[in-house]
């Protein structure tokens, strides 16, 4: 398997599903609710259908786990050791608000690693992706790509926030690290903005799904970042039956001791 050669395969997919979305969001939609109350349009079927095809086509041999397609049982997935991962649209909540802050996520997993991942950005045009050993890469459309590294820690720290999740537990744990400042924004931009050495820290303590991080931790780790729990464990893929992933952060300096910085020995820190 060569992921180098893969890459520009996955990037037409994603543009193709982002193309779909945006057919979508120049129209009237309907939202309809999944089971948890979050949305659903037509768009997000529509690049559903797009990415699995396209997949389907470009690797026949291996299954595709996507948020719309997540009935897939335990008992089957345990048995795959390599499989792509898709949101084909993170950021529904954001669609629907039109403020286009949303983005199409293609990782490709392998052993509970992502070893291969996509970002695209349907409004912007913007399209990150990175491959195991290869680094980060970040273009405009079809313009230029360039290769991405994350920064040192920063003074006053930027601290990528979700626009649509706010945790008063986690302005807690800010206040520690000393002068920062929140910038909303939604979906997997938070991790993009770290990848291109514009924000330093990304922290998400409510609920997520593996789909939601797998190809944003894998262009996020090739720039020289990491996603880890709260712990500072990496996050890992398909290693049990549930699909939701422990808090985690986001980080783009490896020398930034965010572990022990937003630790929190006050048990009234602990409480939601």
């Amino acid at each position: 398997m060569n992921l180098e050669e893969l890459v520009p395969g996955v990037c037409v997919i994603a543009r193709r599903a982002a193309d779909a979305i945006l057919a979508v969001y120049d129209s009237e939609f309907a939202v309809q609710h999944k089971d948890d109350r979050s949305p659903l349009t037509a768009a997000d079927l529509a690049a559903h259908q797009t990415i699995v095809d396209g997949l389907q086509e470009l690797t026949p041999e291996w299954p595709v786990l996507s948020e719309e397609s997540a009935a897939i049982g335990w008992d089957e997935r345990r048995q795959w050791t390599r499989y792509w991962l898709v949101d084909p649209l993170d950021g529904t909540r954001e669609f629907v608000k039109r403020n286009g802050e949303f983005t199409v996520n293609i990782a490709l997993i392998e052993d509970h690693v992502p070893v291969l991942g996509v970002v695209q950005v349907p409004v912007t045009g913007e399209i990150a992706w990175a491959w195991q050993g290869g680094g980060a890469w970040i273009a405009i459309g079809n313009g230029e790509a360039r290769r991405c590294r994350t920064r040192s820690r920063a003074n006053p720290l930027i601290v990528a926030g979700s626009r649509s999740h706010a945790n008063p537990r986690l302005l807690t744990m800010l206040e520690k690290l000393g002068p920062h400042e929140v910038k909303p924004l939604g979906s997997s931009l938070k991790f993009l903005r770290i990848t291109a050495a514009e924000a330093d820290l990304y922290v998400r303590l409510g609920p997520t799904s593996e789909w939601d991080t797998a190809a944003a931790q894998c262009v996020l780790e090739q720039a020289g970042g990491a996603v880890t729990d709260l712990d500072g464990m990496p996050l890992r893929y398909n290693t049990r039956e549930s699909l939701l992933n422990p808090e985690f952060m986001a980080w783009g300096d490896p020398g930034g001791a965010w572990v022990e910085a937003l630790s929190c020995p006050d048990p009234d820190c602990a409480r939601d």
